[in-house]
């Protein structure tokens, strides 16, 4: 059965720097706590086709998946799918950044659904995934904020 999941964060910096540093695929490692590895496969017009890998799992194994990315600046929205998607039927996702009184508004909603012989069912991945993305949107705010400060600083 599909399941969905819709998180956000208030980032107090401004929308260019929010906007790039999120859509920076390439520093995802140093961004997010999870990512060991990201690597950009090719470029198709807007898309961006993309790997990720996971640093090990407590039994050595990485788990990698190949994800196609399409940013719209005008809009300040981004449509995701994993290309590759292991043990899910399918995987969306989609960002949208707004600007708000205390900063920008990024949000993250994920829609998908798990294969029968996944390790997890589609409950347990969506309980997964909120408590997940929580911790990888407040570290993302953490970093994108002391950004904010250090570029105000030297200006």
């Amino acid at each position: 059965m599909a399941e969905h999941t819709d998180n956000e964060i208030v980032i107090d910096a401004p929308m260019e720097l929010v906007w790039d540093m999120t859509n920076d695929i390439e520093s995802w490692p140093s961004l997010f706590s999870e990512y060991g590895e990201a690597k950009i496969l090719r470029r198709q017009e807007d898309t961006i086709v993309f790997r990720l890998a996971l640093h090990p799992d407590e039994n050595g194994k990485v788990w990698s998946w190949v994800s196609a990315r399409t940013p719209d600046t005008g809009t300040r929205t981004v449509r995701s799918q994993r290309i590759e998607p292991g043990p899910f039927k399918y995987m969306w996702i989609y960002w949208e950044y707004s600007q708000v009184d205390d900063g920008v508004r990024m949000r993250w909603v994920q829609d998908f659904e798990m294969r029968p012989q996944a390790p997890v069912d589609d409950a347990t991945m969506r309980e997964n995934l909120d408590r997940n993305t929580s911790v990888q949107m407040r570290l993302i705010k953490d970093k994108v904020e002391a950004a904010a400060r250090a570029a105000a600083s030297v200006g």
